[in-house]
């Protein structure tokens, strides 16, 4: 028989790109989760994952076997659910700018963690927004950005800003820096203009967008430089140094949250570990 924890531990290795992240996730230690893989690898016959002190990739058996896990949990997890069950709610509110690229990741740990039924609610905004909805009760969960100020909540992780813009884009000679930004309200957008006016630079709001993903379309399409982090820049290189803007302080990247059930525990440690993993 395949032991379906360490079909779990599996697919949540695969998912955050460590085993140690995923025994973080899980509630458990690295070795626990080094052995289930084995014991699983054993089980099908196949080698699924190659992994070094530095680096971890799924092998071609391994990928071909990952859909399967994912099927073969969810038919699990819908077996043992039963439809009179009140489902279980789970809220989150997040910071764009804190989480990324890290949401998707984050939403499939957290649901590796919840019951088959489970509701997971996410709600978007500014960080002091963020940090009101949680204060308020209306989250579970909440994900911030914090440059500076109180030190409530778990960091987990740093992230570098960096000023992001298209490979091919230059400013104009002689004209104000095109900024790329969520709008008014934004930390970030805050933050970058009072360096800007420190070190003399003139700038311009040129492209205003709802979402950082959004934001990251304007870059791709050469509407100016946007301050952004690494956890949000899908790879775009900080280019601040190259058109003489000033360097831009890191963040720490926080989760507030309160665990109501042990089920709520289960999903904010799965969301801690996803946000804090570098793969993705």
């Amino acid at each position: 028989m395949i032991d379906l924890e360490g079909i779990r531990l599996f697919i949540l290795t695969v998912e955050l790109g460590s085993m140690t992240k995923a025994a973080e996730a899980a509630g458990t230690v690295q070795p626990i989760v080094s052995q289930k893989l084995k014991t699983l690898e054993q089980r099908v016959g196949r080698r699924l994952i190659d992994r070094t002190p530095r680096h971890m990739r799924l092998t071609e058996d391994g990928e071909v076997f990952l859909p399967k896990a994912r099927e073969l949990l969810a038919k699990y997890q819908e077996a043992v659910t039963f439809d009179d069950e009140t489902p279980l709610n789970f809220s989150l509110a997040v910071s764009d700018h804190a989480i990324g690229s890290r949401l998707s990741p984050a939403i499939r740990a957290m649901r590796l963690a919840l019951p088959a039924n489970a509701v997971i609610e996410v709600s978007v905004g500014f960080s002091p927004h963020v940090r009101e909805t949680f204060v308020s009760g209306k989250a579970d969960a909440a994900i911030i950005r914090r440059n500076s100020g109180s030190s409530d909540g778990e960091i987990l992780r740093t992230d570098r800003l960096g000023w992001r813009a298209s490979p091919d884009w230059r400013p104009r000679s002689n004209s104000a820096i095109s900024l790329v930004s969520l709008g008014s309200g934004c930390g970030v957008r805050e933050l970058a203009i009072a360096e800007l006016r420190m070190a003399g630079v003139e700038w311009r709001d040129a492209f205003t967008a709802g979402s950082c993903a959004a934001l990251h379309d304007g870059i791709l399409a050469g509407a100016g430089v946007a301050p952004m982090g690494d956890i949000c820049a899908r790879g775009l290189p900080d280019r601040g140094a190259e058109l003489g803007l000033p360097p831009l302080p890191s963040s720490d990247i926080v989760l507030l949250s309160r665990a109501r059930t042990p089920a709520h525990a289960s999903a904010i440690r799965a969301l801690a570990a996803a946000v804090s993993s570098t793969a993705g």
